[in-house]
Order: C-alpha cells, then structure tokens, then sequence
C-alpha cells in the first residue's frame, strides 16, 4: 500500500512538472509572438513614413533647389531607415530621419509660397499624424517587450527560456529630441520689446 501512494505521489509531481513545463513554454512562445505582432505595427508606421520622403523632397526642391546639402541627409536618413535590420537600428534612423526633416522644415519656412502649397501641407499633416501613430504603436511594442524580456530573465521561465534559445527583444527608442511631433509652426513669431534705457547717473 505504501508503494502505491509512492508511485502516485511520484506520477502526480511528474504530470505537475509536465503540465508546469507546457504552461511556462507556451507562455513564452505567447509572449514572443506578440512582440511580433507589436513590432509589424511599428514597421508599417515606418514604411510609410519612408514612402512620403521623395515627394516631400521634390516638393521643396521645386521652391529651394540650392538646399542640396539637406535633401541628401533627408534622403541618407530615409535609406539608414529601410535597411535598418533590428529595431534598435530603426529606432536610432528615425531619430535620425526625424532631426533631418526638421532641417529640412526649417527650410520650408524662408519660402512663403512653398508654406502655401497644399501638397506640402498635406505631407507635412501625414508626417504628424504618422508620427503620433509610431508613438503609440512604439509603447505598445515597449511594453511587449518589457513582459517578454521579464519572463526571459525571471525565475523559472528563465531557466526554460535559456534551454530552448529565447533571446530578449530590443526596445524601440526614441531620443527626447526626437519624441515631439514633426510640426511646423508657420505663425509670426512675436516682436522682441525694446530694451528699457538705461537709467540716468545721479
């Protein structure tokens, strides 16, 4: 009788150990898959914020053809951008292609028709509302990763985690810089007061 309750205790805690391994991979995989999934809403973000940089370059080179210098940084940016191949390496072009398009707006407010021209401003209302779409997409993928990478680096998913190869994700970042919105603001700036005179000696 003994042995019996033996055996049973030892196929009970087999079964648990088995059901325990199953639960902690296939909470892995989950957690793995929906890094993915958070991933694929930032990189179609990406590309089509990539795909309106040509025509937002020809669109100013029609007003300011001399500004050559910053169409190839817009356009250096925009290619680092689509061979990027790890999200840390699009998230450090993005940044990249963001700082270049604020040169490339700075540009933009010299030409008082090109400010004016609808095509520009429809691109330059994409861009923002792309941008305010990779932010949410891009805390939405950070926090599928923070879950992700806890579980890879936590006790015991961690030790089921290094037996069977899952390797952190990396975040996507953006520099403080770079976290504001592409807008260009066309308003007159307001006029400086004069300075006061300086008073009279005694």
């Amino acid at each position: 009788m003994a042995v019996l309750i033996v055996v049973i205790v030892l196929i009970a805690v087999a079964v648990i150990a088995v059901v325990s391994f199953i639960a902690i991979y296939n909470g892995l995989v989950r957690a793995r898959l929906r890094v993915k999934e958070a991933w694929s809403g930032i990189d179609v973000q990406l590309k089509r914020r990539a795909s309106l940089i040509p025509n937002l370059v020809e669109t100013v080179k029609g007003y300011a053809a001399h500004e050559k210098e910053t169409f190839e940084n817009v356009t250096a940016a925009r290619a680092r951008l689509q061979q990027a191949g790890s999200p840390a390496q699009a998230a450090e072009a993005n940044n990249m292609l963001t700082q270049t398009l604020r040169t490339l707006f700075a540009v933009a407010e010299q030409y008082p028709d090109l400010k004016a021209n609808q095509n520009f401003l429809d691109l330059q209302h994409e861009l923002s509302d792309i941008e305010e779409k990779i932010a949410y997409a891009r805390q939405f993928y950070n926090t599928n990763v923070l879950s992700y990478n806890t579980k890879t680096e936590t006790f015991p998913s961690a030790i089921m985690a290094n037996m069977f190869g899952f390797q952190p994700s990396e975040f996507f970042e953006a520099e403080e810089v770079a976290r504001e919105d592409v807008k260009v603001s066309f308003a007159t700036p307001p006029a400086t007061p004069p300075a006061a005179p300086p008073a009279a000696n005694a």
